[in-house]
């Protein structure tokens, strides 16, 4: 007879204990991390801006503050689900703190332009497949991109291509003359800190003033534009506000912080390889002016 055994609830990644809390609990509790969060982000910012004459350094480091920097973007949006929607949302949600993916979706977004959610989602979903077609006709069957970039600037790696056979990866190399880009991610986190979103109060407000649209489909512009601005009179009219807050905080915060995402779907999606070869296929026809048909 097998005997179950229990894991151990203790130990680190458990931000799974936030479903447990309740909402003036978890608010008092993401207040504490965000800051956190922010000072290792700068931190590797800081490091990575050092490190001129190691671009491929500079961009691991560039690469861990943008994650950091995601991850309160997406506690940030945890406090903006409306909180009789936050038990069936915050599974989801932890599940996106922990995976890079989704980290590096969220801080790519950033510089999106959805009309509304729906058509978030659909940007998204180009950006969470496993696999795709590059080259001339779909010549080569290559992973998802963002984590590729990631961890081939990381490591040394072995790597089997399409045709099956095996070669030793380097890792990524950049040219001497990058330097180092600070993330929009990071910007977003400054300009939220600065203007008080980061403090009890500010996520109180935050909120309160989010938690009244739920963003699921046809949500879009329009909604943000009030709730952003409503927002701003909240954490004015709280006292919140820090005194390095400026023109350009606000303006970021109006343009660049993108729609709640807490509805998405952010899981990697497998492409099947029957899918892609008939993609292949389907563009070499293409390529040559017939369909499929014409085989």
């Amino acid at each position: 007879m097998t005997t179950q055994r229990n894991s151990v609830p203790y130990g680190a990644k458990k931000a799974g204990a936030m479903r447990e809390m309740a909402q003036s609990e978890r608010l008092d509790f993401i207040a504490e991390g965000l800051t956190i969060i922010l000072t290792s982000a700068r931190g590797f910012w800081n490091a990575a801006e050092k490190l001129t004459d190691n671009p491929r350094e500079a961009s691991v480091l560039e690469g861990f503050a943008e994650e950091e920097s995601a991850k309160a973007l997406i506690l940030l949006d945890l406090v903006r689900c409306p909180p009789s929607k936050v038990d069936g949302r915050i599974g989801r949600i932890v599940k996106n703190f922990y995976s890079h993916l989704a980290r590096l979706i969220y801080a790519k977004a950033q510089s999106w332009r959805p009309v509304n959610v729906e058509q978030l989602q659909d940007y998204v979903d180009s950006e969470r497949q496993g696999h795709y077609l590059e080259g001339y006709a779909g010549e080569y069957i290559v992973p998802n991109w963002s984590r590729y970039s990631r961890e081939a600037a990381m490591y040394a790696d072995i790597e089997v291509l399409d045709n099956g056979s095996a070669h030793w990866s380097e890792p990524l190399q950049f040219g001497s003359v990058r330097r180092p880009s600070e993330p929009a991610a990071l910007m977003l986190g400054k300009a939220m800190a600065a203007v008080g979103m980061f403090t009890r109060a500010g996520l109180q407000a935050v909120a309160e003033v989010w938690g009244e649209v739920e963003f699921v489909d046809t949500q879009g512009y329009t909604e943000q534009e009030k709730l952003t601005q409503a927002m701003f009179e909240r954490l004015d009219a709280a006292q919140v506000v820090t005194e390095a807050a400026s023109a350009d905080h606000v303006r970021l915060l109006r343009h660049y912080w993108q729609l709640p995402m807490y509805h998405l779907d952010f899981k990697e999606a497998a492409v099947p390889l029957e899918t892609l070869q008939a993609d292949r296929e389907a563009q070499l026809w293409a390529e040559a002016g017939y369909g499929p048909e014409y085989g």
